[in-house]
């Protein structure tokens, strides 16, 4: 009965108003409840079979209600009324608990069930005094029936065993929902922290390094080459007349040439090579293993590879497609070789000079310095 008390409290606040990534989490946040929401039910059903084996039919028919509670509940999350669900969940939750209690005694331990709702309302985004004020409520709800429960029940009492087993069932389930939350909320910070680390180490457009991402790799990899003796080459790529190509066709246009261009780079280059996008339409890789000759090659071959490629956009859709004919780019490539015990800043100048030069020798070639 009491799976639905935590989580939703915690994204009621912002369903359905969150831009963006908010938006999609949110959805998933949703469909999560619902599935809760099943389980929720699901021991409601275990608790009429428990108590029909413990001879109370009353206490067993009584869970009924709350599987029908939970039912409509779900029905209104499907339709997307969350607040109505949620009202009627937490009502379920409360009720029950509270019932319970008075039925049979606080050793029958329902009163577990009422704190789940506090890790919902402190990660809630409620602002603060008011999720205060609600675990003080809570406080209080839960104060008042321990006292109600000394003075005034067990209303329908169950003989010890009979206690100690139901006890062991609402410990059982507690244990396991805070466990689930636990996870839930690990989940969702880990999944945080990833989201970070992208956003700060990965260019948003086409999902490569970004330039400082690409200078903590980069120091890494000289470091190894230098000890080991191994060669390391830069090549530095620009797009040519790219502004010719946003000029035309718009910077949506340039935009999937710059997507392309990050595609073909991650086909075209080795899982040990460092590639980033270095800024507007240049791009730098870092080549372990290969001196001038062997990044001269690659450098070659992405070339080759970029002059054939045709892009078009479907202004209908908000991707490009491969055709036949379509907007048509080229690049410019400098390449050079890391000297040992070398300034990266100093190698990406001497390929910035080489890259310099085959701009101003006709684009759409490699040079090596």
């Amino acid at each position: 009965m009491n799976q639905g008390l935590s989580s939703p409290v915690q994204a009621a606040p912002q369903a359905g108003r969150l831009p963006g990534d908010g938006r999609r989490v949110g959805r998933a946040f949703w469909v999560m409840v619902q599935r809760v929401v099943v389980m929720a039910a699901c021991v409601d059903v275990l608790l009429f079979i428990l108590f029909h084996l413990l001879d109370s039919p009353f206490l067993a028919w009584m869970n009924v209600a709350s599987v029908a509670i939970y039912a409509v509940a779900y029905a209104l999350l499907q339709r997307r009324r969350n607040v109505l669900a949620l009202v009627l969940i937490w009502a379920e939750v409360l009720g029950h608990a509270a019932i319970g209690t008075m039925l049979i005694g606080w050793g029958a331990g329902f009163h577990y069930y009422l704190m789940m709702f506090i890790p919902a309302i402190v990660v809630s985004n409620a602002p603060r005094r008011q999720a205060v004020c609600l675990v003080l409520l809570l406080l209080a709800f839960y104060l008042g029936l321990d006292m109600a429960a000394e003075a005034y029940g067990p209303w329908t009492p169950l003989n010890r065993w009979g206690v100690h087993v139901v006890n062991a069932f609402n410990v059982s389930i507690v244990f396991a929902m805070f466990s689930y939350v636990a996870h839930v909320y690990r989940n969702a910070v880990v999944h945080a922290e990833q989201r970070l680390h992208e956003l700060a180490t990965r260019d948003s457009l086409t999902g490569l390094s970004n330039r400082r991402h690409f200078l903590a790799l980069a120091e890494h990899a000289m470091a190894r080459a230098h000890r080991h003796k191994r060669p390391l080459a830069l090549v530095l790529i620009d797009i040519d007349h790219f502004k010719q190509i946003n000029d035309i066709h718009g910077h949506d246009a340039g935009d999937k040439v710059l997507v392309r261009v990050g595609e073909l780079l991650r086909r075209t280059c080795r899982e040990e090579d460092i590639v980033a996008r270095w800024g507007g339409e240049e791009f730098l890789l870092m080549l372990p293993d290969n001196d001038h000759a062997g990044a001269q090659k690659l450098a070659e071959r992405f070339r080759i590879v970029a002059q054939d490629q045709r892009l078009t956009l479907d202004l209908r859709a908000p991707d490009a497609v491969i055709t036949e004919q379509g907007i048509s780019f080229t690049v410019s490539l400098g390449v050079t070789e890391v000297l040992p015990y070398e300034a990266l800043n100093d190698a990406i100048a001497r390929s910035d000079k080489a890259l310099y030069s085959a701009k101003t020798g006709g684009r759409n070639r490699v040079v090596v310095v």
